[in-house]
């Protein structure tokens, strides 16, 4: 295996952003994802009680990192109801200063649900929100859009969507992560999803994966995450795609169950370590 791999899970942070990497480097990762909050309400600390000089001089003495950020479930940019929207731009705006005050790879979003409307239909709100939170946070902060499954109407199952995004902000600071459970139930084969990627000139952009088995199967539009090599994506494709040279300069952040329903443990870390060789 590539020693400089960078290999991660996403953690609680419930004893503090140091104590979180401290875990990850126990189970075997050198990289990690977080919320800055509860992901499943609106309110946040103060922007300024976390203690970021400490944490940022313990990733660099360790070597530890990019430390990404996961927004929270609540968010819908593509909502026609006044009051979500603005709560989601708020909060967005909050993770974007959080990100800079890290020094973080960025913050990885799931944009919402066209509630029916389709993507053609919410584009334009979307948009508008996605260059009121760049103008409004630190120029040192990077929104990174998560493609979907495509469940209840979820935007960017469909990868052009995200280029269709990324041309119409057109900003350096918005790029994508590229989730594999979401990906094989939106329809996308692993195998050959690098053709689509390239297809799309979305590879500059591309900063992050999020690597996930499937509970579902393909194209089944579900989100339900599995074990790494556990699920319907299995071993041998998870093998083919880590192994593929075009992808190994991402870092790889697992969001499993965990073997014992924890989430993401120090056995899957190893699996994929494996599968890498």
């Amino acid at each position: 295996m590539q020693i400089s791999r960078r290999i991660g899970a996403h953690l609680s942070v419930a004893g503090g952003l140091v104590q979180a990497a401290q875990n990850a480097m126990t189970m075997g990762a050198n990289c990690l994802q977080v919320f800055s909050g509860s992901p499943r309400v609106w309110a946040r600390k103060p922007i300024d009680s976390f203690p970021y000089d400490t944490f940022i001089t313990f990733c660099k003495d360790q070597d530890f990192g990019p430390i990404f950020t996961h927004a929270l479930y609540l968010i819908n940019l593509a909502s026609d109801n006044p009051d979500l929207l603005t709560k989601s731009i708020g909060v967005l705006k909050y993770d974007l200063e959080f990100d800079s005050r890290i020094h973080g790879g960025g913050v990885i979003v799931h944009l919402g649900s066209h509630q029916g409307r389709g993507f053609a239909v919410s584009k334009q709100r979307v948009v508008k929100a996605l260059k009121e939170i760049l103008v409004g946070t630190p120029k040192s902060s990077t929104f990174l859009i998560e493609n979907s499954a495509g469940q209840s109407g979820k935007l960017c199952s469909d990868l052009k969507e995200i280029r269709e995004l990324l041309d119409a902000v057109d900003s350096p600071r918005l790029g994508w992560c590229f989730d594999t459970c979401h990906a094989f139930c939106a329809g996308y084969d692993l195998k050959t999803v690098e053709k689509d990627i390239a297809t799309l000139n979305l590879w500059d952009s591309l900063k992050v994966i999020h690597l996930n088995d499937s509970r579902d199967l393909f194209k089944s539009g579900r989100d339900r995450h599995e074990n790494v090599g556990e699920g319907s994506i299995g071993k041998d494709r998870m093998k083919q795609f880590l192994t593929n040279p075009k992808f190994a300069h991402l870092p790889l952040i697992l969001e499993v169950p965990g073997f014992n329903g924890d989430g993401p443990d120090a056995k899957n870390i190893a699996i994929v370590k494996d599968l890498i060789g």
